[in-house]
């Protein structure tokens, strides 16, 4: 009896002082596509706007007439449109899931006219006192000198695979950073530009 005992005691005391297992510690929740499968790191989707008829997926544009780079991100004019195709990266490279919540960065799988990246970075324009959603951000190097480059996907709207995109960067402990959800706001010539607003743009993702 005495012998069971401790066995038992011994057994409890393993068991407590064992550290969780890797596979638990790392589990994390993905983001999911229109179809239900989880967004895979480096695949192109095209992200499109949950309520139709206010514009259709996303392209590069230029902020005016007048001036031809850098490109903003901006919504296309016809809601039919699925835009461009888009690529994600997590924060952690090994990472093969689009982590929700997760710090990321989104950039463009096409050609730009410009000399500059396509990923997706916050810049602040001075005309207008907005901040947009541009081009020309770097990919990975996480810290303060890319704080603008990184985006999160998060739960939002009442669909099962509704989601919003925002900006609260997390890979900067010391920075102050100003949080904020990535919406639509109208430019001069009608262009549906995002940026920083109120009003997040709910988004679902469909795979390219």
């Amino acid at each position: 009896m005495t012998n069971f005992i401790l066995s038992a005691a011994t057994f409890l005391f393993f068991l407590l002082s064992s550290p969780p297992s890797t596979t638990a510690a790392a589990k994390i929740t993905p983001v999911f596509d229109i179809n239900g499968r989880p967004l895979q790191t480096g695949s192109t989707y095209y992200i499109l706007p949950v309520i139709r008829g206010r514009g259709g997926g996303l392209t590069m544009t230029p902020i005016n007439t007048t001036q031809s780079c850098p490109l903003y991100v901006a919504q296309e004019n016809h809601e039919v449109s699925n835009g461009l195709p888009l690529k994600i990266y997590p924060v952690n490279p090994n990472e093969k899931r689009v982590p929700l919540g997760g710090d990321v960065n989104i950039v463009f799988d096409a050609a730009s006219i410009c000399v500059q990246s396509t990923g997706w970075m916050l810049a602040f324009d001075e005309a207008t006192g907005k901040q947009h959603v541009a081009t020309g951000g770097t990919i990975g190097n996480p810290g303060v000198d890319t704080l603008s480059n990184w985006f999160r996907i998060e739960k939002a709207g009442s669909g099962m695979y509704d989601y919003k995109v925002s900006f609260c960067p997390g890979v900067c402990i010391f920075c102050a950073v100003m949080c904020g959800d990535v919406g639509v706001f109208i430019g001069e010539d009608g262009t549906r530009f995002l940026g920083l607003t109120d009003r997040p743009l709910l988004v679902k993702f469909k795979k390219a």
